[in-house]
This record gives C-alpha cells, sequence and structure tokens, in this order.
C-alpha cells in the first residue's frame, strides 16, 4: 500500500471511520473489480443479482479464477435469476478447490423449457422473490457496494449503457458488508450447486484457464499504471473518512414473505421524512404508491424542496414500470415535486415488455439536506420495498452528500435530461435538442408502440409485481 494512504488509512480506521469513495465512471468501475480481484491475498466474497456471460463478465470471471489459482479462498452467492447458458461455467469455478459457489433462490428444475416453466407456475410467488444485492469483498481490507451488476452494460463494453454508482469502502463498513454478505451465504435460500442435482453437462470451461490477451484497453482506462486497488485509491485522492456509516440489508427471510419484508424501508423511511431542506431522489424504476406518494407531499407542504430523477420512457429498459410510474406523475407536480427523466442514450432501441437497448439510467441514490446521502441497489417501487432483497450504503458526509448532489445537477441538466412540467392539466417535457430547447407533449422520443404499452400498463393490476 502507499505509504502516506497506508498511514492516512490505519489513523482513521483506528477511530472508527470509514473510508468511501464514490465511483461513477463505468470505465473505472471495471478497472475497480479487476484490481481488487489482483490484490486479494486470502479471500473474496461475491455476491450479485446479475453476472452477466458477456465479454466483461466472463473477463471478471477470469481474474476470479486467477484469484483462485493463486490461494485466494474464493465464495460466490448469485441470485438464479442469471441465464442457465452461465451453468456450465458456475461447475467449472465450483470445481475448483478453492471456489465454492451458491445460487440464492435457485429453481430445482435446471434443464428442459416445459419442466422449468411448470415449476415457475407452481412457484410462481416465490421465484419472483430475488436477492438484488451487489457486492465484491476483498480480504477484511475494501469492499464495492452500490447499484452495478456485472455485464456490459454497466462497464460502458455495450452498444447502450448503464448510468451507474458504486461506493468504494475501507475500514469498519467493510466488516458490516462481510456481515451482510456471512448473513446470506448461510441462509436456507442459499443453495450450494452441489445440490442442485445436474445442473449442466460436467464440460469443462477452458476459457477459464485459458490464455488470453487480456480486456480491451479502453476497460483498463482506470487503471493506467496502478499495479494495485491502493495506488487507485491513492491516484483518486478523492476518500471520504467518515464516522456516521452504515452498510444496511434486508435480511435473507424477506424472500420468504415474512413480516419483515419491508425492512430496509422501515429503516430508510424516517431519514427520508426528517428532511428539512432539500430532498433529492434517483432511482431508475420509481413507484412512490400512495404511501410514498403521500410521504414526499408532506415534505413539500413543510417547505421540503422535492426533486426525482427516473428514467424517461425512451430511456427505460423496463417499459411496464414506467406505465405504473405515470400514473403518479400528475399529483407529484401538481402538489410541487419536482420530476426529470433523464433522455435516452440509443434512439433508436427496440421496444420489449421486459428491457430495451434503450436503457440508461440505472443509479439508486438520494441525499437529504446536505449532510446524509445513500447509495445502493434500493429502488423506489414495490419491487424493492416488498418482494427483493435490497443493500446499501447509509452516510452522514457534507463533502460526500455535496458530490453527489453535483452530480445529481449534472444530470439533470437540460442537455441530459427531461424536465417536466404540468399546464393545464397537460404534461410538458422541456429539454434541449439539437442545440435549443424543446418542449413536447407527449413522451419524447419514445415510439408508438412503446407508448401503447405504457398505457395498457398503467391500468392493469400489477403494481405490487413491479
Amino acid at each position: 500500500m502507499d505509504v502516506s494512504l497506508s498511514r492516512t488509512a490505519d489513523d482513521n480506521i483506528k477511530t472508527g471511520k470509514s473510508g468511501l469513495l464514490l465511483v461513477s465512471d463505468n470505465y473505472d468501475a471495471f478497472a475497480l473489480r479487476v484490481l481488487a480481484a489482483r490484490s486479494a491475498e486470502r479471500s473474496l466474497d461475491l455476491m450479485y443479482y446479475l453476472w452477466h456471460d458477456d465479454h466483461t463478465g466472463r473477463l471478471l470471471l477470469r481474474e476470479v479464477f486467477r484469484a483462485a489459482e493463486r490461494g485466494v479462498r474464493v465464495r460466490m452467492l448469485l441470485d438464479d435469476v442469471n441465464p442457465r447458458k452461465n451453468d456450465a461455467a458456475y461447475l467449472a469455478l465450483n470445481n475448483h478447490p478453492n471456489i465454492e459457489l451458491k445460487l440464492f433462490n435457485p429453481s430445482g428444475i435446471r434443464r428442459g423449457r416445459i419442466m422449468r416453466g411448470v415449476e415457475v407456475l407452481l412457484r410462481l410467488f416465490a421465484l419472483t422473490r430475488r436477492m438484488h444485492n451487489k457486492a465484491w469483498i476483498v480480504d477484511d481490507k475494501f469492499a464495492i457496494v452500490g447499484g452495478r451488476n456485472v455485464g456490459d452494460a454497466y462497464f460502458d463494453a455495450a452498444e447502450t449503457n448503464f448510468r451507474d454508482l458504486d461506493l468504494l469502502l475501507l475500514g469498519p463498513a467493510v466488516r458490516q458488508t462481510a456481515a451482510i454478505f456471512d448473513a446470506f451465504w448461510a441462509c436456507n435460500e442459499a443453495k450450494p450447486l452441489k445440490t442442485l442435482g445436474s445442473v449442466a453437462e460436467h464440460e469443462h470451461a477452458k476459457w477459464l484457464e485459458g490464455s488470453d490477451t487480456g480486456p480491451d484497453p479502453k476497460f483498463l482506462n482506470g487503471i493506467g499504471n496502478r499495479g494495485s486497488i491502493t495506488e487507485f485509491i491513492a491516484a483518486s485522492n478523492d476518500v471520504h473518512w467518515v464516522d456516521g456509516v452504515r452498510v444496511i440489508s434486508d435480511p435473507p427471510e424477506k424472500v420468504r414473505g415474512w413480516r419483515r419484508r419491508s425492512w430496509l424501508m422501515k429503516e430508510l423511511r424516517p431519514i427520508i421524512q426528517s428532511t428539512r431542506g432539500c430532498l433529492e431522489i434517483v432511482s431508475p424504476y420509481f413507484i412512490p404508491g400512495k404511501r410514498g406518494t403521500a410521504i414526499l407531499l408532506d415534505l413539500v407542504g413543510a417547505g421540503v424542496d422535492v426533486s426525482v430523477l427516473t428514467n424517461s420512457l425512451a430511456a427505460t429498459d423496463v417499459a411496464a414500470v414506467h406505465g405504473a410510474y405515470a400514473n403518479y406523475r400528475k399529483r407529484l407536480l401538481r402538489n410541487g415535486v419536482k420530476i426529470f427523466e433523464l433522455q435516452p442514450f440509443n434512439r433508436r432501441s427496440a421496444i420489449s415488455v421486459f428491457g430495451s437497448k434503450g436503457a440508461s439510467l440505472h443509479t439508486k441514490a438520494f441525499t437529504v439536506d446536505d449532510n446524509i446521502g445513500f447509495v445502493g441497489s434500493f429502488n423506489f417501487d414495490p419491487r424493492s420495498v416488498s418482494l427483493n432483497s435490497e443493500m446499501g450504503v447509509l452516510f452522514e458526509d457534507p463533502k460526500l452528500v455535496a458530490e453527489l448532489r453535483h452530480r445529481f445537477q449534472s444530470e439533470i441538466s437540460p442537455e441530459t435530461s427531461y424536465r417536466l412540467e404540468l399546464k393545464h392539466n397537460v404534461l410538458h417535457w422541456h429539454g434541449c435538442g439539437e442545440g435549443k430547447i424543446q418542449d413536447y407533449t407527449h413522451e419524447p422520443e419514445a415510439g408508438f408502440f412503446r407508448r401503447i404499452l405504457a398505457v395498457f400498463v398503467r391500468h392493469l393490476p400489477i403494481e405490487s409485481q413491479l
């Protein structure tokens, strides 16, 4: 470790402070995970909702495999929402003596579309409950927590890419993250791969051991000449040492539908309601519900400036969620909530009920006044509140909050987002296009079929599942 950084870190950690580094650049986020895997000496604990079988997903799996080859103990906990085609890679990893892999809330039938379809129907409500947590933990020294899954779209390696946020953690916050991982690792819903029967052919995934030219240079811009994660941190010079840091999570048993199913929201709600001056929310999937809407309107009534940034219909990767969110826009605007919708990166995206290549915003964060902030996996929608397990970092630090708020202001600029306005009960979207301010009176840049789908979903009784 860099001598000056080591001294600073040790001094702060001894006083109980945690180090927080905001990671917004997608290339940096990829480089950080590569360096974290390469820096591991004893253990590498990984928990993810999605780990895609694509270019960056395989590159990072290879880094994990190489860590195991050095003698690092690797534990991987993946939600079973991942595609079945990954089972061969799972098996190849799990066959390594230093790697153990578990799947969270897995389907029991691993092969055959018809039988798997039957299982989905029989276990519909159980299988819709997922582990949405994301954490990358190295030894007891570093942890990466935030909104990013593992895959090309999170690291600027796809045609269109997500805007997202992670926090790199040092000090006591790492131990808090490790405790959350351990709780999920030990729970009944986390099943060892070997207990799931015939998962797939026991073929050997040769790409795990095979020679590789390495990641494309563009993916390693964040590494440069830095040979370790500590050099990455030292070069960033933006670590905030904070007393009030809590890494919080839903308990694993939330997925069973037990009474503590909205545990994380019960932690966050009083903090949001304590706002006195300014509340800024970033949520790609925003469905406040009746109770959430009432809380936001109460805050506005008390003089609080409330602003929300979410995806536009043209930008969202889940059109169904947008349809449900649209039911709340007019009431929120009419009562003083400011709403901004991110413009699409790729304006030629294809329509899809479940997703589209036009997806852009994936950040989940909020700030309360000038001193409290949150970054994590939690969306302001019914799925995050009641169905999925979620986690994130809650902190009190004016400088880091100022950094988040500065980012929020840049994201809601006319060049980046539409500002919504209600005139005579008609929605207007204001944004900058082709060098001048544009005023739209319908969902901007969204195709006809996309708008029809959103309207259709608005009238379906499925909000609780979104």
